[in-house]
């Protein structure tokens, strides 16, 4: 069975300028949705002395994005499916930067906490999405460069998080910054309406039908290999992520500067690892004619990730950084690379219910490991238990990758279109922002 989509042409031809606008703003959408989705942790002490809550009702408003961001995961995934992509993309967008937006004119518990919940029904689109785009427009041997530059944009935003934020905030005040993070954000709606994706994609004939039933895709073993490598890789993602700070400055002692510091080059090893990730990716999988090397980089990805995250707990200064260096570089291969196993097994027809499905077991890594972490720090005092636990889970994961998902091809949903791997796009398989 072919294992991609038609895209017949010559070497040498260039991705369409549409295709790279679409894709920049895509990059840019989630730089925003991490801005968004972190802001709240970076003002919590600020919004804690003004709003006069306890530290159980900023727990709260902690964790209440990711209530509704996973509960309405499948359903984002479902319209992205069954409605047009570019307008479900833009409505998600414009919902959680008016939810930015009104938290700064907010003063009540309540009434944040209800915003939090509207952010997080909002951003639970992007990433279904994104699959859905990526899926239906762009080529399986072009795939590891998209999504590495909308990992990209994931990193920025959590560097920006880490180096910017909170300078900014104790400059202007929370509000301030609530504020203008959500005017700024809602300008990129005027160039996604004129650049969003249009068109029947890549596929030589339109897929009859509206794609294979929720139930065929939750029968495949595939799937459920996918779901489980996934949580795994998010577990380890949230313990460097999540973390990351409360350990650099407890444990290891470093100064507020110094873990900003620490913390923005993590992110930018992430950010330079996804990008040559993704293109050495595309270039084995137009090789190859599959996309195991997408499967690969997730084994080694997440098993080496979350044992140098364990080693920086016994290595001295400065090699427990270095430790952390390599996690960053592991943690950018792997957003490179694990929506692109989605998005070739589930194909343009389920892609936005495969990874919304996906992404909702995968979020509930973020409650665990806080759980997990938190527990297990307060029984001994140190990381070196919770970090060998997210260590053990990482191998896991790399098990789960490399065994239960197989052979990363698309899914024959059905016989209707006739696809293969090709080294480059063609021009005008997409019509984009006509």
């Amino acid at each position: 069975m072919s294992s991609a989509y038609i895209t017949s042409n010559s070497q040498g031809q260039r991705v369409p300028r549409g295709l790279l606008i679409m894709l920049a703003l895509l990059a840019m959408s989630a730089f925003v949705s991490y801005v968004d989705r972190s802001n709240l942790s970076i003002a919590a002490s600020m919004l804690k002395d003004e709003l006069g809550i306890s530290a159980a009702q900023l727990g709260i408003l902690s964790s209440a994005f990711f209530w509704t961001y996973g509960l309405a995961m499948y359903g984002s995934g479902w319209l992205a499916d069954r409605l047009h992509v570019g307008w479900v993309m833009a409505g998600g967008f414009f919902l959680w930067s008016a939810a930015t937006l009104t938290t700064g004119f907010l003063h009540g518990f309540t009434a944040i906490l209800l915003a939090r919940l509207v952010l997080g029904v909002g951003e639970s689109v992007a990433w279904p999405c994104y699959s859905k785009i990526l899926a239906k427009y762009f080529p399986a041997s072009r795939r590891g460069f998209a999504n590495s530059m909308i990992a990209i944009g994931v990193a920025l935003g959590n560097i920006f998080g880490a180096l910017a934020g909170g300078s900014l905030m104790a400059r202007y005040g929370w509000r301030s910054f609530f504020i203008a993070i959500g005017v700024i954000s809602l300008l990129w709606l005027a160039p996604w309406l004129r650049w969003m994706p249009r068109g029947p994609g890549i596929t030589r004939k339109q897929v009859s039908g509206s794609g294979p039933e929720t139930r065929a895709i939750l029968k495949r073993r595939a799937f459920w290999g996918n779901s489980a490598g996934a949580f795994c890789f998010a577990y380890v993602l949230y313990a460097a992520v999540v973390w990351l700070p409360f350990y650099l400055m407890r444990e290891r002692h470093y100064s507020m500067v110094a873990m900003a510091q620490i913390a923005g080059a993590i992110y930018t090893i992430q950010a330079l690892c996804s990008l040559l990730a993704g293109r050495y990716a595309d270039r084995r999988a137009a090789a190859s004619g599959c996309g195991n090397v997408h499967r690969t980089f997730m084994v080694a990805g997440t098993s080496v990730g979350g044992t140098m995250l364990f080693l920086s707990t016994l290595l001295p200064p400065p090699l427990n950084v270095c430790a952390l260096l390599v996690v960053g570089a592991c943690l950018g291969v792997c957003m490179a690379n694990t929506w692109s196993v989605s998005q070739i097994l589930a194909g343009p027809q389920a892609a936005g219910r495969w990874t919304g499905l996906v992404n909702t077991v995968s979020t509930a890594a973020g409650a665990l490991v806080s759980a997990v972490t938190g527990y297990l720090l307060g029984r001994t005092g140190y990381f070196f238990w919770p970090f060998a636990v997210t260590a053990a889970i990482g191998w896991t994961g790399a098990l789960c990758w490399r065994f239960a998902v197989g052979r990363v091809q698309p899914v024959a949903w059905n016989q209707t279109a006739v696809v293969r791997f090709a080294p480059v796009l063609r021009t005008g398989v997409a019509t984009v922002g006509d």
